[in-house]
């Protein structure tokens, strides 16, 4: 058995590790029996030196195997992974929408950290849903209704958890192996046997470039195929927000404005999006045309059966919709920003946004923070809207206190362009792999 050092060292030339010094590295991680400041030189070794292909397999595949992996018997199961966005309220849409289509989603998800929503947190929004399922409970809802949405436990990938602790500290989190087997081992341990990732791309998300977006896209649907999964990805623009609201409950009011049928302009985007992914899952996992995926999910979205399918989870997880419009309705502090000067919106800069809806308390710095949920931003305009001076740009709102509204509202006006010019128009999918 070769040592931690050897093979620490091995990585930091650049050399390949072979399958036996993977799988004994990172069993050892998680035994306790190689101590963190190893884990985290070999981390950094692999940001500075890469993997291969086989590499990031095999790093992916004993992470998988470092807690339980779940099956799901003659299910036809998909989910659908987000690299996460500024208004990206996706998952409350598309996983009750493909559960409708007849294709159970055992959905494992995660909560915010820095400007990333967390699904967990939004949904949690709803009095008395249940986030934190064991994974009896998790299995049961997927069975009984078809769709459930909850986070990670203890018992999958725990090999994960730990290591993205670590790398959250010591500048490792940008590196394509560790992200696509952080990302897949969680979604193979949760077995589905579809994966759609919605990997973003712009100034609202963490690849910056299409280049860079494109590559994981890559990575991550042939690591999933490798895995024998069937596997698609889209790489969509977050330049700009998805949709009206950034927040928490108001995401999951707007969610359920589209699964009731809303045509509001400002959803047109995450709508068209949502049933591309959602139609992507169906289509792959039941073996099907995209087109007809397409007009399944199109009309189960119009017709109220995705969001019967919703309200069926929620209600299977302990929340109560009539408490969360209750919530909805308690007064909060409001500040309005309006245009400054007229023309039209050429931009809504995805990365502002985020950044003033968490000075207003809709995210955490740091694990255990609280956030407010009723905090956020709705945006009254979207791109390529005629605007004068006065117009409503937007409204931030908080529960707590008014402080610091109107310092996260200057903050907010920089985040659009006014040009005098109509833009070109834009499409919200920039690739498909």
């Amino acid at each position: 058995m070769k040592s931690s050092k050897l093979i620490i060292d091995k990585k930091r030339c650049g050399e390949a590790l072979g399958s036996a010094e993977i799988r004994q590295f990172i069993n050892g991680f998680v035994s306790g029996e190689v101590p963190d400041y190893q884990m985290s030189a070999l981390a950094m070794a692999i940001c500075c030196r890469g993997m291969t292909d086989r590499e990031t397999a095999d790093l992916t595949d004993v992470m998988m195997k470092s807690g339980r992996v779940l099956q799901w018997g003659d299910l036809i199961t998909a989910d659908k992974h987000s690299t996460g966005g500024v208004g990206d309220k996706l998952s409350l849409i598309i996983q009750p929408l493909v559960s409708s289509c007849n294709v159970a989603v055992p959905s494992l998800t995660g909560r915010a950290l820095g400007l990333t929503g967390g699904t967990a947190d939004k949904l949690e929004t709803i009095p008395g849903y249940n986030a934190s399922l064991s994974i009896e409970d998790f299995t049961r809802v997927v069975q009984e209704v078809g769709v459930s949405m909850t986070v990670q436990t203890e018992e999958i990938t725990p090999a994960d958890r730990k290591l993205y602790a670590l790398r959250d500290v010591t500048a490792t989190v940008a590196s394509i192996p560790l992200i696509v087997a952080s990302i897949l081992s969680k979604k193979l341990a949760e077995g589905a046997g579809t994966l759609v990732f919605d990997v973003k791309c712009g100034s609202g998300a963490f690849m910056k470039t299409i280049e860079d977006a494109s590559l994981l896209a890559r990575r991550l649907v042939d690591g999933a195929k490798a895995a024998g999964r069937k596997a698609a990805a889209l790489v969509s623009d977050m330049s700009m927000p998805l949709g009206s609201a950034i927040g928490n409950a108001n995401e999951v009011k707007e969610a359920i404005d589209i699964l009731s049928g809303s045509n509001n302009p400002l959803y047109r985007e995450e709508i068209e999006l949502s049933i591309e992914l959602a139609a992507l899952m169906v289509s792959l996992a039941k073996d099907i045309e995209l087109d007809e995926a397409r007009v399944q999910c199109k009309t189960n979205l119009s017709n109220g059966s995705a969001l019967v399918k919703f309200k069926e989870m929620v209600e299977a997880q302990g929340g109560n919709l009539k408490s969360f419009e209750k919530l909805l309705s308690k007064p909060v502090f409001r500040f309005k920003i309006q245009a400054v000067r007229s023309g039209y919106i050429s931009s809504i800069d995805a990365g502002t946004v985020a950044a003033a809806a968490f000075e207003l308390g809709t995210g955490r710095k740091k694990q255990g923070d609280k956030i407010d949920p009723l905090a956020g931003i709705k945006l009254d305009v979207k791109m390529g809207d005629r605007v004068c001076v006065g117009t409503p740009l937007a409204t931030l709102e908080k529960s707590d206190s008014p402080d610091g509204l109107e310092a996260a509202a200057a903050n907010l006006l920089k985040a659009f362009t006014i040009s005098p010019n109509s833009p070109e128009g834009r499409s919200i999918i920039l690739q498909r792999i």
